[in-house]
């Protein structure tokens, strides 16, 4: 086949989730397939196409988000909801139709809904398949209730909600195909976008080959440490950290009194800094190899309230041995069963009692770590999941021809 892959960034280096599960699908695909990949570029960096030999073609376009609109009467006046209208650039447009030009492609595969304005202006023939990093209706809903907004946010959160479903609705009707995370988007999606006819579940995945154990072997620290690792400007991640602090860690240390919490990410924002005045609490910002912190650490925390997306993390942190501890939220979209690859709780007394468990059994963290990354291995390495999805769009496409 002959893919055209469009992506909202360039997906490198590989310091985010979402990163991870776009650049390892498009690299998988490459092997099957052929491949040109067209990505939007807020950074100018063209040294990073050296990643991307997989590729035929490689086109970073530049781009930058236009102003947020006014709210009169550019937002209440358009039907287009706004966090769409925050990717719309009409150099985009042009370069993508350029890039394509004459080309055959067999299908059209590109990353989020924010991305449907440009993938829609290329030739009906083909296929159009959108794989969803995280549904959009599903995240921005789930943010509703957890975040704390002021009267005015909350109502224009909730006007882009409304425009939102409709937009769902309109862009699955002219699809072939949605590629999800998790079974609990396919099941929002039918719930709440009947017109998605065709869902493809595929979980996130590891690469196993750099989230290696035997390159990293688990070594603890000599004082219990727990680790969360994400970007730290991604509000999933800092509202499950706002919730741990603020409900949970006061109740582990009157279990373990000297636990150590390694929070490891790009971007923290104010709120994140402010967490390494706690004791025991270490900041470290973006770090060239996340790996060394795994190896470190006792156990991954996963304290998330927020569904949907990616969260590589898990997967990542089985690979090397490291057990997890969850939220079921955290680890949704994962056949990961607790007490035997994983622990999950949902209270904070709970969550801080698996994880003060965890610490304290050393014979059960080796069994924890051990099935977790069996399971892992078995099922979720991208070199599996790509040849899965390879298949899938061969069997579509003979499907459409026929």
């Amino acid at each position: 086949m002959r893919l055209l892959i469009v992506y909202p960034y360039v997906p490198y280096p590989l310091n985010r989730g979402t990163y991870h599960r776009v650049y390892n699908l498009a690299r998988e695909l490459g092997r099957y397939h052929q491949v040109d990949l067209f990505c939007l570029d807020e950074g100018g960096d063209s040294s990073r196409a050296d990643a991307f030999s997989f590729a035929r073609r490689v086109h970073f376009e530049p781009f930058a988000h236009p102003p947020w609109p006014r709210l009169f009467p550019e937002r209440l006046l358009n039907s287009v909801p706004t966090t769409i209208q925050h990717w719309s650039s009409k150099s985009v447009a042009e370069a993508l139709l350029k890039f394509a030009g004459e080309e055959k492609y067999d299908a059209v595969h590109f990353c989020d809904l924010v991305l449907w304005q440009y993938a829609s202006l290329l030739p009906r023939g083909r296929l159009r398949i959108m794989d969803r990093s995280r549904v959009d209706l599903l995240f921005q809903d789930e943010e509703l209730k957890h975040l704390d907004l002021s009267a005015t946010e909350h109502i224009l959160r909730r006007e882009n909600l409304w425009k939102l479903g409709r937009y769902e609705s309109l862009v699955a009707k002219q699809l072939d195909l949605m590629v999800v995370c998790g079974p609990e988007d396919e099941v929002f999606l039918r719930s709440h976008v009947p017109e998605a006819r065709r869902i493809k579940v595929l979980a996130n995945g590891v690469d196993e080959a750099f989230f290696s154990m035997e390159k990293f072997p688990p070594t603890p620290d000599l004082e219990p440490t727990v680790l969360f690792c994400g970007a730290m400007d991604y509000s999933p991640n800092v509202d499950g950290l706002k919730w741990y602090f603020e409900k949970a860690d006061a109740l582990l240390l009157q279990k373990i009194p000297n636990r150590r919490v390694l929070v490891v990410g790009k971007n923290p924002l104010p709120a994140v800094l402010a967490l390494a005045a706690r004791p025991g609490v270490t900041v470290t910002g973006e770090v060239p190899d996340v790996r060394p912190y795994y190896q470190k650490s006792w156990v991954q925390m996963v304290p998330l309230r927020i569904g949907g997306g990616t969260r590589l993390k898990i997967v990542e942190s089985l690979s090397l041995g490291t057990p997890v501890v969850s939220t079921t939220v955290g680890a949704q979209g994962l056949n990961l069963r607790h007490g035997e690859h994983l622990l999950l709780a949902d209270t904070p007394s709970d969550f801080a009692g698996q994880l003060a468990l965890i610490m304290q059994d050393k014979a059960r963290r080796a069994r924890l770590a051990n099935e977790g990354r069996r399971q892992v291995l078995a099922h979720y390495t991208w070199q599996q999941l790509g040849r899965e999805l390879s298949r899938d769009y061969e069997n579509l496409l003979q499907e459409k021809s026929s």
